[in-house]
């Protein structure tokens, strides 16, 4: 009897140990499926600002509002800490309406600055270019108002 006793316990142990050391299965099915954390977009966006062009890979005339007679409106972004080789999406918008989407390279690396200029065509209103990465997801928006 006593060495049936000393089976059960170690037994007993060893399925404690496994049960402490095994890792919850909750948290695997949560990082395979449905509700598991969105990696983020795999750069830093250092600076993304609205301009009336670029020069010597700088924006110029950068600001929040402009003249409806503003010929084309420039979006400069320059991104940091690029893990891998992406794209990233320009989407403008006015109103709230899609007018326009643009997708550009982003080459890995710890700096990449990059730029796509709109003719306006004299459109006015309140304007939204949202920077999207590779997955669609929003990363960054800037506004800017035509009167």
């Amino acid at each position: 009897m006593k060495r049936h006793g000393t089976w059960i316990l170690i037994f007993v142990l060893a399925a404690a140990t496994a049960w402490v050391m095994a890792p919850p299965v909750f948290a695997q099915e949560k990082a395979k499926g449905e509700g598991a954390a969105k990696e983020g977009p795999g750069f830093t966006v250092a600076r993304l600002v609205v301009g009336t062009g670029v020069e010597n890979r700088e924006p110029t005339g950068v600001a929040e509002t402009f003249p409806a007679s503003t010929e084309k409106i420039y979006c400069f972004l320059e991104a940091t800490n690029i893990a891998k080789d992406t794209e990233v999406s320009f989407v403008w918008s006015l109103g709230g309406k899609e007018m326009w989407k643009m997708n550009l390279p982003l080459k890995m690396g710890p700096k990449w600055r990059t730029n796509v200029f709109k003719s306006l065509r004299g459109l006015k209103g309140d304007w939204k270019i949202e920077i999207k990465d590779a997955a669609g997801n929003m990363v960054k928006e800037v506004k800017f108002k035509v009167e």
